[in-house]
């Protein structure tokens, strides 16, 4: 049994028909459902179109170094979904599931289904993290998700705070602030990328020198790894770099990390030039890195400019005075599990597995960070971690 019909879901299924497992893959909606109603409109992929691919199935569009919109991701695993015919139950929502003798009872919407093993690729970003904070801010104010939010024209005339400054935070400040509206972002930790370097997509050097490719279990530390936000880029036709630099020569202001409301004053803390400084420390590494892996190679690259932050960002705003009209919470995102009635999960809400394997014999996981390799979370990732889960599954079910 598969839960998701998404790319990770739909690469599990490929390799479950390629060992002769029989299967259904059950999907609350339909084939790649958060793509087609869990995204705002502007979004694009950060990967190109090229590096966009599943088992057996490849972008074969005229733009093969454009970005797809959500809409054309949602088409590209549709399409998968019929090619590789995969056994997809649209519209059961799974309810929960349970261990149950050498199994599990799976309970649908529709109807109760007894399986020796589960692959949970329902997703790492079902649901939108809130802090706690923002009950403290005054109701005058509008809070949005990026679940919520689908384009600047839907938001009140007058300024916007955008609280974090991943992809999300950044494309959303940058869409806001191309409207006219005043924009501040509060900024956290992060990591920076140019969009190209040396005349190649950033993700070009990412996937050709191995660095997608580390494995879980040749991190120092998987966790930290697991835990790290989307890197501050964007799918355009321009391929222009989307870091705070940019934002703030569009005028967007930064600001550090939201720390506490006090007296309806958000207090930001002073932190900003440091964590500026860390994410461009390890840009640096990083892109050394390639430069060691092809040092004669391709073309030459200007240095990337460091993070100029302002003098004195400031330390709090008002949020009573007027000049916020809405907060954009773009926090992250978590998985729900609500629906599993196993004892699977840490005091933070994760699933315990190593490389997909969970902690409950024959459970596994597929989509999440840092799974089994660093692009476990792309949609080209996918299909190297389906083939070695769906292995140990199959080697699980022989005995």
């Amino acid at each position: 049994m598969v839960v998701g019909a998404g790319h990770a879901g739909l690469a599990a299924s490929h390799f479950l028909t390629a060992a002769g497992i029989d299967h259904l893959v059950l999907e609350r909606g339909e084939v790649a459902n958060s793509w087609r109603r869990e995204r705002w409109d502007s979004l694009r992929l950060l990967t190109p179109n090229w590096l966009t691919r599943l088992p057996g199935h490849r972008y074969q569009g005229p733009d093969p170094d454009g970005y797809m919109t959500a809409s054309e991701v949602a088409d590209f695993i549709d399409g998968f979904a019929k090619s590789s015919q995969a056994p997809v139950r649209a519209g059961m929502a799974v309810t929960s599931v349970r261990r149950e003798g050498d199994g599990y009872r799976v309970r649908t919407d529709q109807g109760e289904i007894q399986t020796r093993t589960v692959v949970i690729a329902s997703g790492a970003c079902n649901l939108p993290i809130v802090p706690a904070i923002s009950s403290a801010v005054p109701e005058s104010i509008r809070q949005l998700t990026p679940f919520d939010y689908t384009g600047p024209d839907e938001l009140p005339d007058g300024g916007v705070l955008v609280v974090g400054a991943s992809a999300t935070g950044v494309q959303l400040a940058a869409e806001i602030r191309r409207t006219g509206r005043p924009v501040v972002l509060s900024v956290g930790e992060h990591v920076r990328l140019p969009r190209v370097y040396r005349g190649r997509d950033v993700l070009w050097w990412m996937d050709a020198s191995g660095v997608w490719d580390q494995r879980h279990d040749e991190l120092d530390d998987v966790d930290r790894a697991r835990g790290l936000p989307s890197p501050q880029l964007a799918g355009t036709a321009d391929r222009g770099d989307l870091d705070l630099n940019t934002l703030m020569a569009m005028g967007v202001e930064p600001v550090g990390r939201w720390a506490a409301v006090r007296d309806g004053r958000a207090l930001f803390s002073g932190g900003l030039r440091n964590v500026c400084s860390l994410a461009d420390l390890k840009m640096e590494r990083l892109l050394a890195t390639f430069d060691a892996w092809a040092p004669d190679a391709y073309d030459e690259s200007e240095p990337v400019v460091p993070t100029q932050i302002p003098a004195s960002p400031r330390l709090q705003l008002d949020l009573r005075s007027g000049e916020i009209e809405t907060v954009v919470w773009a926090t992250g995102f978590r998985p729900d599990y609500s629906w599993l009635e196993v004892s699977v999960l840490d005091g933070k809400g994760r699933l315990r597995h190593t490389g997909g394997v969970v902690d409950s014999p024959g459970l596994y996981a597929l989509g999440l960070p840092v799974l089994r390799r660093r692009k476990s979370t792309f949609i080209h990732g996918a299909e190297d971690d389906a083939r070695d889960v769906i292995d140990h599954l199959a080697g699980y079910l022989a005995g």
